[in-house]
């Protein structure tokens, strides 16, 4: 049964915290069993070291183990040193943590993977609304299987991918394998950010939640939205769907704003986590909706010096491009995972492609610490950020000028 309680006015203490944790989680769940935590990385906003001991203080003294995992996706591999960081967790004193280990998502080692089966052609086709008919392999790490229940401990925001971050999301792709992992974000570049993101029934949620099916290990998950000083004002614990979806309405209400007109220029400032464009897209993908027809996105951030630490030397042979512009010579890019080529959509954002000539709908302008020659080679503006005030840009909503600090978790949207 569904424990929980938010509203975008409630601040959550910590003993609200453990006890929606400790009513959600009934003791049979995890009395002298295995328990494997599922966690973002840094590049998802909760008070996460909070959260941590929160679990380990309902479930860690009479579970038999309480490991942890940070489900990276395809996120740059964690140390333990930088994973002990990221819990709030002194390596030199994890008292508290003595049935601990903790671990990250090794994504880049085949070994890492077990084969849970297929999504078929059929099953593709009525999810896509065929967009997409193939047959997909489905495969998850193996270590879950030394456990007997998976918690899922994770914030939920609008994700221009599947709609709604969090639940099921931790598993595919937090620690899911590249071919169906690379299949839904192409899937989801097709219909668009756009099209996408902030929609809570999406046709990639659908696919995830049909995969996470074929999972026989008991999943229980801890579901929670944020405001923007980083504090709780929502935790739902119980089954991943049931969970995630009343942490995917509050946060509807809490992380969409509607403007009622669009914008020439839009500056969006990146915060420090975002320290490569692979996530700094997210700049963009919360903020497209509200530029305006030829207008132009600045995607801002002195902090940021790569493209992506992981797909970097795909990008930069390829570029970023709208969505037709692949769609018109897949061939042509059948070498290249598909979901670079996704990522590389949503940062073009929406537009059209035909007769050899691509017209985005707006201007992407990166203003980091890349360098313009890159910029250029990757289909993207330039602008030299140590040149930039960004008092410029604040206060003239009126003038068509929209700036946007620590951008990246918050949808911009049109009303209507």
């Amino acid at each position: 049964m569904l424990r929980g309680k938010g509203s975008p006015e409630t601040i959550l203490s910590d003993e609200d915290i453990i006890k929606i944790m400790a009513a959600g989680t009934p003791a049979e769940m995890y009395e002298n069993k295995r328990v494997l935590v599922l966690t973002p990385d840094a590049t998802r906003t909760c008070p996460l070291p909070m959260l941590v001991r929160a679990v380990n203080a309902v479930v860690g003294s009479t579970c038999h183990k309480l490991d942890f995992m940070v489900a990276l996706g395809t996120h740059p591999v964690m140390s333990e040193k930088e994973i002990l960081a990221l819990y709030g967790i002194d390596p030199e004193d994890k008292s508290g943590f003595q049935k601990s280990s903790f671990v990250c998502h090794r994504w880049d080692l085949p070994e890492t993977f077990h084969h849970l089966g297929v999504l078929n052609e059929d099953e593709v086709a009525a999810i896509s609304g065929n967009l997409l008919k193939e047959t997909v392999p489905v495969d998850i790490n193996r270590r879950i299987f030394d456990y007997d229940l998976l918690l899922i401990l994770g914030p939920v925001f609008p994700h221009e991918v599947v709609g709604f971050s969090g639940g099921a999301k931790y598993l595919f792709p937090g620690i899911s394998g590249g071919e169906f992992l690379h299949f839904f974000h192409w899937l989801g570049a097709v219909i668009t950010c756009s099209g996408i993101i902030g929609i809570k029934a999406t046709p990639v949620r659908e696919v995830i939640h049909a995969a996470l099916k074929k999972i026989d290990v008991p999943i229980h998950c801890m579901s929670m939205v944020v405001n923007d000083d980083n504090r709780l004002c929502g935790l739902y614990v119980g089954d991943v769907i049931d969970s995630w979806s009343r942490a995917a309405d509050l946060s509807a209400d809490l992380r969409i704003i509607t403007k009622q007109k669009p914008y020439k220029t839009v500056l969006g400032k990146s915060p420090e986590m975002y320290d490569e464009i692979w996530v700094a897209g997210k700049v963009m993908y919360k903020l497209e909706q509200v530029v305006a027809d030829g207008g132009t996105l600045i995607i801002y951030g002195p902090h940021i010096r790569h493209v992506s630490k992981t797909w970097g030397r795909y990008i930069e042979k390829i570029g970023y491009h709208v969505a037709d512009y692949f769609l018109a010579q897949m061939d042509r890019f059948k070498d290249i995972p598909r979901g670079v080529l996704a990522h590389s959509t949503h940062v073009r954002g929406t537009g059209a492609y035909a007769n050899g000539i691509e017209k985005p709908r707006i201007n992407v302008v990166l203003a980091t610490s890349i360098p313009e020659k890159i910029c250029r080679q990757i289909n993207l503006g330039y602008m030299d950020p140590e040149k930039i005030r960004l008092e410029d840009y604040m206060n003239r909503e009126d003038e068509g000028i929209l700036f946007v600090d620590h951008a990246g978790e918050i949808l911009y949207k049109l009303k209507d």
